[in-house]
């Protein structure tokens, strides 16, 4: 497929932007929001790192709720779309382009969280990189989340090699090749909606639970949970989603 080492540098532009914001429902939002506010221990008023934040959807509903938000994303398409739908709810965000990784804040936030299935773009030393950036922006006690993980104990279990749906007038189609060994996954997708037709490649490291916890550790995070659902049971085997809670040193 050869998918470029630094794909999601151009990935997300164009069709690949429409899909995505046309393809979460929000209700969806609403839940993830549900779920951050109360395991983050986010009190009246406060900040909150969202990265990497996409269109915003996920800062949008915290701002909404009364928490002082930052979205961090490398799309410039996908932050047009936040600063448009802000200005249009009346809502404050601070919006920032630049790499998951290149956060200038320290000890300023309350909580932060990467939403999304964001993690995995890096390889290993860039994750780790990035989970090291997010805990030197966090108060000591405060809290990351990271939800979606495409962990190897639920990835293989849902794997396709081919799935296809077609949402907002979009056609998406995606071919996905998995090395159990070296624990990647690379994707081929296509996109189409009338006249407009885009291809995109990508790669997607899949990570063992405890990879994540180990790589949570080393950054300076402790009392480490995993959750099997925004419901908040305890992450087993047979959960279909894998979000971490886990607290700054």
């Amino acid at each position: 497929m050869n998918a470029p080492q630094e794909w999601w540098k151009d990935f997300f532009s164009g069709l690949i932007v429409d899909f995505w914001r046309a393809a979460m429902p929000p209700q969806a939002s609403v839940a993830e929001a549900d779920f951050f506010a109360r395991h983050l221990a986010l009190g009246p008023g406060a900040r909150v790192l969202d990265v990497a934040c996409g269109d915003g959807r996920l800062a949008l509903e915290l701002a909404r709720r009364g928490f002082r938000v930052t979205g961090v994303d490398i799309s410039e398409d996908f932050l047009a779309a936040g600063r448009r739908s802000a200005q249009d709810q009346g809502l404050a965000v601070e919006w920032r382009l630049s790499d998951m990784r290149d956060l200038p804040w320290s000890e300023e936030f309350d909580g932060a969280f990467c939403g999304g299935s964001s993690f995995g773009f890096l390889g290993d030393a860039g994750d780790r990189d990035f989970v090291r950036a997010v805990a030197r922006t966090l108060k000591p006690g405060a809290r990351f989340a990271i939800d979606a993980v495409k962990a190897a104990e639920v990835f293989a279990a849902h794997f396709r090699e081919r799935h296809a749906m077609e949402v907002g007038g979009i056609r998406f189609e995606a071919e996905n090749v998995y090395d159990p060994v070296a624990g990647w996954m690379e994707s081929r997708y296509t996109l189409a909606s009338g006249d407009r037709n885009e291809l995109r490649f990508a790669w997607h490291r899949i990570y063992t639970y405890r990879e994540v916890e180990a790589m949570l550790e080393e950054a300076g995070f402790c009392e480490i949970q995993g959750f099997g659902s925004l419901a908040g049971e305890p992450f087993t085997p047979g959960s279909s989603r894998l979000i971490f809670v886990a607290v700054r040193r």
